[in-house]
């Protein structure tokens, strides 16, 4: 499980494409492999990852054809920036909303509106996803936790604080780009019961 709070940046060093799967060399961000194990999971890009070596901040991933048909990695190059998180801990400040790292869609930017320090991004809802998008809700982007603005018919607003800007990648998303979109687990719980409730009624 993670939190939404993006630690900082990774650098696509190599992408090496195997058979069935791909691998990611990334170079992360001094000091965030610390005492980071084989095995241990790692949020990139919002995706639940688990490092295959990790050695002076140079980490590798293995990602499946599955994974790469339900996420943005699949557009992912050499020199691309992630965002990266380590998983929580009992210890963990939970910042922003608990994100498992299991993404639901992608969804494209299709306005990018640049003010001095702050942006905003409208973002194209899937099909599948409407029901559970709602004002002041939660959704994980590319692995951030972020609050949704105005909801239209099929697209909504973020609006990202300086902070958010300069410590993710969104600082350099553009219009076209696809992000990989995490639903928050209550929500869809809560809709699903409320849609059980009133099937049943109407039984």
């Amino acid at each position: 499980m993670f939190t939404g709070i993006v630690s900082g940046k990774g650098h696509v060093q190599k992408i090496i494409k195997c058979k069935d799967y791909i691998s990611f060399i990334i170079k992360a961000p001094k000091g965030f492999s610390k005492n980071l194990l084989k095995g241990a999971s790692v949020s990139v890009n919002g995706v639940c990852l688990t490092v295959k070596k990790g050695k002076t901040d140079i980490l590798e991933f293995d990602v499946i054809e599955e994974t790469l048909k339900k996420t943005n990695l699949k557009n992912i190059s050499k020199s691309c920036k992630v965002n990266l998180e380590r998983s929580m801990t009992a210890k963990t400040e939970i910042g922003g909303h608990l994100v498992s790292g299991h993404i639901h869609g992608t969804g494209e930017v299709l306005k990018v509106i640049d003010r001095q320090e702050t942006k905003d991004l409208q973002i194209k809802i899937p099909a599948n996803l409407r029901e559970y998008f709602f004002y002041k809700g939660y959704v994980a982007l590319n692995g951030c936790s972020l609050t949704i603005g105005k909801v239209l018919k099929s697209s909504f607003y973020i609006h990202l604080i300086p902070e958010t800007v300069s410590v993710t990648t969104f600082k350099d998303i553009k219009k076209g780009d696809l992000i990989n979109i995490e639903v928050e687990q209550t929500t869809i719980n809560t809709v699903e019961t409320v849609k059980r409730v009133m099937l049943e009624r109407k039984v």
